[in-house]
């Protein structure tokens, strides 16, 4: 057993890095669950280095817990700056960071930009993951765009992918030599946004009207039709959008403390 990775998770405890725990632990792996809820905070660096002791690999899923963008962008470059640094540090091989289909081209995004240039310029072998939407934020998203009884939606598309496809797909690139680039994870099917939003509404039985508006903004950012697309030779998953919906609407997600990870779990 002794090729087993010891694996460590830093933002454990959020949407994504309680599914990449779950899933890690299922394929064998030897996992800290890094968090600030598990006394690691990574902006004044406590606990990094302990939760760093004898990891093979770094899979940096953190989030920034202020949207407004000056903010999440000053967050991101601290974090990565500091985690970057302990990882160094503690030798590890492979960094593995999340990040999202067309950071480049939207303002809201700046500070995963920042987050990216922190990791790749770093001196460590990395690869960026690039995710496309979560299915798990299609109603925030959907509730977003909705004034007065109308869904005013983008005239894009868009290609939306399950969180738990994401951890999978992490969880396989950790495992696989460092790229020192980007890939790109997305859902099984293009829709455009004026779908997306639609299915989300029939869902839950709400009669807004979704209007495609050329005037429509993604977080304050004018999208081009395929903005938020992958490019080529993405890595493709299985859970269709409206597949999840319905699972979801008959099985409501079960919520874990973030107690229930621990600093460690093996």
């Amino acid at each position: 057993m002794s090729n087993i990775k010891r694996v460590t998770v830093f933002g454990a405890t959020g949407t994504v890095g309680t599914a990449l725990v779950d899933t890690l632990i299922a394929t064998g792996h030897r996992v800290t669950a890094a968090s600030r809820s598990t006394g690691v905070d990574a902006i004044t660096g406590d606990g990094i280095a302990r939760a760093l002791d004898g990891a093979d690999i770094l899979i940096d899923v953190t989030n920034s817990p202020v949207p407004e963008p000056g903010a999440a962008e000053s967050f991101f470059t601290v974090a990565a700056t500091n985690l970057t640094e302990a990882a160094r540090k503690a030798a590890v091989e492979h960094y593995v960071l999340l990040s999202i289909v067309g950071v480049d081209g939207i303002a809201h995004l700046h500070g995963k930009q920042a987050q990216e240039k922190s990791v790749a310029t770093s001196g460590l072998q990395y690869t960026i993951a690039r995710a496309t939407q979560f299915h798990e934020f299609a109603e925030r998203i959907t509730d977003l765009m909705i004034v007065s009884g109308e869904a005013r939606v983008p005239d894009a598309n868009i290609q939306p992918v399950a969180v738990t496809d994401v951890a999978a797909a992490l969880a396989r690139i950790a495992d696989e030599p460092a790229r020192n680039g980007i890939v790109d994870i997305a859902g099984p099917e293009v829709m455009t946004f004026a779908d997306y939003v639609q299915a989300v509404l029939d869902a839950r039985h709400d009669p807004a009207t979704v209007i495609v508006d050329p005037q429509a903004t993604y977080f304050g950012t004018a999208l081009d039709r395929n903005s938020l697309l992958p490019a080529g030779g993405a890595q493709v998953t299985a859970t269709r959008f409206t597949d999840w919906l319905t699972r979801r609407r008959q099985s409501p997600p079960v919520y874990r403390s973030p107690g229930d990870l621990g600093p460690k779990a093996l």
